[in-house]
């Protein structure tokens, strides 16, 4: 069941969005992702450098080597 409370928020949300510029989007995702990087490093209490290597390194974490990636760049 769906909470109506939620999906008005969420048109609201997708209304404010489509309102913005581009150039607000781009503005927004990245505020958005300086505050993930903060709560993550204030959860893990390590410094800016190092979330962003683990965040790097989480990325990675499951994917497959790809033999093709080696020899398109070469």
């Amino acid at each position: 069941m769906r909470s109506k409370v939620a999906e008005t928020l969420r048109e609201e949300q997708i209304e404010a969005v489509r309102g913005m510029t581009p150039s607000e989007r781009i503005a927004l995702a990245r505020g958005l992702a300086e505050r993930g990087l903060n709560l993550y490093m204030a959860g893990q209490t390590v410094d800016r450098a190092t979330a962003l290597k683990a965040i790097r390194r989480d990325r990675q974490y499951g994917r497959r080597y790809s033999r093709c990636m080696d020899e398109s760049t070469q």
